[in-house]
């Protein structure tokens, strides 16, 4: 029993860590919202961003 724990601690770090390398975001990324433009800006690069969704993907790393 406890090595099935310990299989699935590390299957769940495992995941985890790998869901947060797939993200494109960055702690530097901080998406704000301009509903009368109908736009996103990030308030750490000016990035611009059009749409209703908010970004995914740091645009500073394109």
């Amino acid at each position: 029993m406890p090595l099935l724990l310990l299989i699935l601690l590390g299957a769940v770090l495992a995941y985890l860590w790998w869901e947060r390398r797939q993200s494109g975001l960055t702690r530097a990324c901080r998406w704000r919202q301009e509903r009368a433009a109908g736009q996103w800006r990030c308030a750490a690069c000016g990035a611009v961003k059009k749409g209703k969704l908010a970004p995914n993907q740091c645009q500073a790393r394109d």
